[in-house]
């Protein structure tokens, strides 16, 4: 019914345990999702929390499964991953979320370093390619200063 992407994946695609993250999710929509969402955005909107930590409260406190009978999975990083926890290999990646960022300029800084790290896999991938190597391509993303930085800054716009 439900799909969410996870800043660390734990290993089990159905442990309420994971430290979700709302920025990615794929929803079936039925009675059940229907009902997730009503309760979710009335929580929200009577919480003072972000609306991901009130889905997080949900999912650990057995509402989403239990009360609401809807069947979670949560993604695995390795192909859905992020800024908190960097994916080795990039071949498998299908999304990069820019979380763990706490400014949209951060954010939008790094995802242009992620655009120039896949061009340069691109390159790698055809090179290795071309000369039939058949071992692994050495890869490192650069690392998310624009993110990691946003922390050490308490003048940074948030949204």
């Amino acid at each position: 019914d439900f799909q969410i992407s996870t800043d660390v994946y734990n290993g089990d695609p159905h442990s309420p345990e994971h430290l979700i993250n709302t920025g990615f999710y794929y929803v079936r929509s039925n009675n059940q999702t229907i009902r997730m969402f009503e309760s979710w955005y009335g929580r929200r909107d009577n919480s003072s929390k972000k609306e991901q930590d009130v889905l997080l409260e949900m999912s650990r406190g057995g509402v989403l499964t239990s009360e609401l009978g809807v069947r979670t999975r949560y993604l695995d990083t390795a192909w859905f991953s992020g800024f908190c926890s960097d994916i080795k290999d990039v071949g498998q990646v299908v999304t990069v979320h820019a979380n763990c960022c706490r400014s949209i300029i951060a954010k939008v800084k790094d995802l242009k370093v992620v655009i120039g790290d896949w061009k340069r896999w691109k390159m790698l991938a055809a090179h290795w390619k071309a000369t039939g190597r058949r071992r692994a391509i050495p890869f490192r993303w650069t690392g998310h200063f624009g993110c990691w930085n946003s922390w050490n800054n308490h003048n940074v716009t948030t949204q």
